[in-house]
């Protein structure tokens, strides 16, 4: 079951388009490739798409969901290191299932921001698996991208 989830998140992280907004984890904690907070800068691709204030809020409850989510994980990942030889690598699950549920929470918040407001204006945000900029590891960005919106008004 995870193989199949980590084979979709390959493919997604391969089709992140030219004309995306890739906004990168600015944090100084990042475990399994998810940081703690992203960067409240407002891109300047976004003017005249969306409100600053709006893309504010929408970042500060992701990066409320990340604080809360990665200080418990990495409590965890530092005790489950700690005690890792012990215990044959076993005490590295929790972390894991830890991190598993900050990405559910983090995209559960970028579901909820898609339809409330960016959906309707054609915009779409998503977290995907994206290669570092100076390292050969994998970390997650947010990619807000274009979405066709459908003609309301047509000729008969």
């Amino acid at each position: 079951m995870w193989q199949v989830e980590d084979e979709i998140e390959v493919e997604q992280r391969e089709l992140i388009p030219d004309d995306s907004v890739v906004i990168r984890g600015s944090g100084n904690i990042t475990i399994f490739g998810l940081s703690n907070t992203y960067n409240p800068a407002f891109p300047n691709s976004l003017t005249a798409k969306v409100a600053p204030e709006e893309f504010m809020e929408t970042i500060n409850k992701i990066n409320r969901e990340l604080t809360k989510h990665i200080n418990i994980n990495l409590k965890a990942f530092i005790l489950g290191c700690l005690c890792c030889c012990c215990s044959a690598g076993m005490t590295l699950i929790p972390p894991v299932l830890l991190n598993n549920k900050a990405k559910r929470q983090v995209k559960k918040v970028l579901d909820w921001e898609n339809t409330r407001v960016y959906n309707k204006i054609g915009l779409n945000w998503r977290l995907c698996k994206c290669p570092c900029e100076r390292n050969p590891m994998i970390e997650y960005v947010l990619v807000i991208q274009k979405i066709k919106q459908e003609k309301i008004l047509t000729i008969d």
